[in-house]
């Protein structure tokens, strides 16, 4: 798109008054326009086909659907789709997970006062979009002989697993919110633990805790 075209913004948060904020910001910008919201994953990938949006905005965590996993389903239908992962989370345990998964920016929810808007033009701009802070975070990591965290060896869906055991989920209610057999939600519970070299549920929790995995 062009520099003097509008840019068409799609706002997905489980969150009223976030989405109420994010318009606010927007509507000052004479060159952004919300085109649609939704309040959850499943309504973000079937009310975005109707906005004819460059830019979804789109939460990591919602009530129905992993932010990581509706934004695959997103490129998947529109790879050229700029997406914006909005996130309560530190930039450091979440935004290298979205940006390999195809994000084309990445934003905590306490920056985008200041940043949403360079943020939104930037990624419709074709460019990719971190803030000066993970820029640093990630420059430091080049060339460094460093232990990775052990929740970075999960897979994504092991990763999501993890989060909802984390804050409280039984297996059965993981399988039921993830449309998967109870069997299939223990399976990655058990690799997941093995690959974190964990034994319980609880030390599990715990973990995530200390790492700011979880709210």
């Amino acid at each position: 798109m062009t520099d003097k075209a509008t840019i068409r913004v799609f706002i997905a948060d489980d969150h009223a008054i976030v989405r109420e904020g994010l318009k606010q910001i927007l509507a000052e910008q004479g060159d952004i326009v919300v085109a649609g919201e939704a309040e959850n994953g499943l309504d973000a990938i079937k009310l975005f086909r109707k906005s004819r949006c460059h830019v979804i905005l789109l939460d990591i965590s919602m009530p129905d659907r992993n932010g990581i996993e509706v934004l695959k389903q997103l490129k998947q239908e529109r790879p050229d789709l700029a997406v914006l992962m909005l996130s309560m989370h530190r930039e450091d345990q979440y935004a290298i997970r979205a940006l390999k998964a195809g994000a084309a920016g990445y934003l905590t929810k306490q920056s985008a006062p200041r940043e949403l808007v360079t943020a939104i033009r930037q990624v419709a701009g074709g460019q990719k979009y971190v803030s000066a802070t993970l820029a640093q975070a990630l420059a430091s990591q080049v060339g460094a002989d460093h232990d990775a965290p052990a929740h970075e060896s999960l897979s994504d869906r092991e990763f999501q697993t993890m989060t909802m055991i984390a804050s409280g989920k039984t297996v059965s209610e993981i399988a039921r919110e993830l449309s998967l057999s109870v069997k299939t939600v223990s399976e990655y519970r058990t690799r997941l633990l093995a690959k974190m070299n964990l034994k319980t549920s609880a030390e599990l929790t715990h973990y995530a805790i200390r790492n700011q995995l979880v709210e």
